[in-house]
């Protein structure tokens, strides 16, 4: 089927829309709430056109643990995403600003935190310490990635030192938070930046919504883990609409110094 003729079913509002409607932006033309973008969409509504260059991670992921049915996930989720892992790193300009870069990726196993992920992200914060770049992370993820058990937890703490590198050293570091933050990377290194920013209607927290109910047995204030509540009860420095984010990261720059 051609893409163009294609329909899909908004998960806010049920509707379906046709996938010219979408946008550039990926945005529900009925209710305005944002689709979850590729890697490759991600890219091109935030860096300049072709500036974007991946750098290698030179590890591949391993069924260390021997968990079942692991090694078919891992290959079905490199066919649908066409990425080796669950974030993709590198370098790209924004308005001629050089930046480096993590694009965590929902399709791939939904952006799961694993031993390359982690990999991948500690790789991104020393190249960006060592070029002298500021570093922006978007987030997407449902946590640790429960096939790769310890090895998936201990990610947490060995991001975060290298992460305090990078601020030792005086670089700048910008998280987006997008939809869904959720898991070990929120409990982690989500909100351990110069700046925490999200992108609206992003699903941000710990444990889902409904095991928080279940655990406590009380109803949940409307819009609970939302960017926006979250925003309203400051735990995030700003909540941007994505069609506004780039020029919001190239102002950030511009404050601190980089670019024109």
């Amino acid at each position: 089927m051609q893409k163009q003729n294609r329909w899909s079913k908004c998960p806010k509002c049920g509707k379906h829309v046709h996938e010219l409607q979408w946008g550039t932006f990926r945005r529900c033309p009925f209710c305005r709430c944002p689709q979850r973008l590729t890697v490759e969409e991600r890219i091109a509504i935030t860096f300049d056109e072709g500036k974007f260059n991946q750098l290698t991670v030179p590890v591949e992921t391993q069924n260390q643990l021997n968990f079942p049915n692991y090694d078919q996930k891992l290959a079905k989720s490199r066919q649908q995403s066409g990425h080796g892992e669950a974030v993709t790193i590198g370098w790209g300009t924004i308005a001629g600003s050089p930046v480096a870069a993590g694009i965590m990726d929902n399709q791939f196993m939904m952006g799961t935190l694993s031993t390359v992920t982690g990999t991948a992200l500690r790789q991104i914060m020393r190249w960006a310490r060592h070029q002298g770049y500021p570093l922006i992370l978007f987030t997407a993820s449902g946590g640790a990635r429960m096939q790769e058990g310890i090895y998936a937890l201990l990610q947490m703490n060995t991001i975060l030192a290298e992460q305090r590198r990078l601020r030792e050293a005086g670089g700048l570091s910008i998280n987006v938070l997008t939809d869904p933050t959720m898991g070990g990377v929120s409990a982690s290194f989500a909100f351990k930046s110069d700046y925490v920013i999200a992108e609206d209607h992003a699903q941000i927290g710990f444990s889902g919504k409904r095991v928080i109910q279940q655990a406590t047995g009380e109803d949940l204030p409307a819009g609970f883990q939302t960017a926006e509540y979250l925003l309203q009860h400051g735990q995030l420095d700003s909540v941007v609409q994505r069609e506004e984010l780039r020029g919001y990261l190239q102002r950030l720059l511009r404050l601190h110094g980089y670019g024109g």
